[in-house]
């Protein structure tokens, strides 16, 4: 009797922190279909709103540069994070301490210490107010954490599955491709879902590197639009909810196979 009454007074409190937790997004999708004072229109809700940012304001190229360069970002961070955390993963050697070392004082370091010397280099080679550029130091920035987590997950695919395929005569790199990472798909998407929330949230990068409109990201074209039109409580709200729509879509697709166990891991290796 005591333990189911343990058991609901848990689940009225995770209901209750949820709950908390979710009234700024109510908020946000209400006053998003509230339509404004200038539209002139009676109806207490609507997507007068979208209408107007979709029509009046560059948000679809804003959506298309958040979207380019974080997927890029995330294709190119896997791709080198899945090779690099097999060799933390299965290295003994003494260069590989010292890579591993390397990782972790360059995943301490607060990334506001490196924007500004990068942004020096990169006014040099003509990379500022550029995706490209941008998406490189997306890259950076999350490559130790990626690492580490692919690191992780390859730590618990046991070494006698690739030993036997040497032994069937498998070289090192078949043995990664047919057996590790047949079975990290859930390292990969961990990964991936991780590199694309830094990307997709970013703003303290992308608001130093970028200067024109056309080269916007969302994040950056939400708080120009903000501090032009800060009255228009309902056009700010519909371009949070466009924001907001991206990473909900892939998280909810992806969410099972999201390993916090992975992310444990690679935070508890360092």
């Amino acid at each position: 009797m005591t333990t189911d009454r343990g058991r609901w007074w848990r689940f009225a409190a995770i209901l209750l922190i949820t709950g908390i937790v979710l009234v700024p997004v109510a908020a946000v999708l209400i006053l998003s279909l509230r339509p404004g004072v200038a539209s002139g229109s009676d109806a207490a809700f609507g997507l007068a709103n979208f209408t107007h940012i979709f029509t009046d304001i560059p948000t679809l190229t804003w959506l298309g540069n958040s979207l380019g360069v974080t997927l890029a970002t995330v294709a190119v961070s896997v791709a080198v994070a899945a090779p690099a955390g097999y060799v933390l993963s299965r290295g003994r050697s003494r260069s590989v301490s010292t890579y591993s070392l390397l990782l972790f004082i360059v995943q301490s370091l607060p990334v506001i210490t490196a924007v500004i010397p990068l942004f020096i280099l990169f006014a040099r080679v003509g990379l500022v107010d550029n995706l490209v550029g941008l998406g490189i130091v997306y890259v950076g920035a999350s490559m130790s954490v990626a690492i580490w987590m692919m690191a992780a997950y390859i730590d618990s695919i046991p070494v006698t599955l690739e030993e036997a395929a040497w032994i069937d005569g498998a070289s090192l790199f078949t043995g990664f491709t047919r057996i590790v990472l047949r079975n990290s798909l859930p390292g990969l998407l961990s990964t991936a879902i991780f590199t694309f929330l830094v990307s997709w949230n970013d703003y303290l990068v992308a608001i130093v590197f970028l200067r024109s409109q056309e080269r916007f990201t969302l994040p950056i074209g939400v708080q120009t639009f903000f501090q032009q039109n800060g009255t228009d409580w309902g056009s700010v709200m519909a371009l949070a909810v466009v924001m907001m729509l991206p990473p909900v879509i892939v998280f909810a697709t992806l969410n099972k196979y999201f390993s916090v166990g992975g992310i444990g891991g690679s935070l508890a290796g360092t």
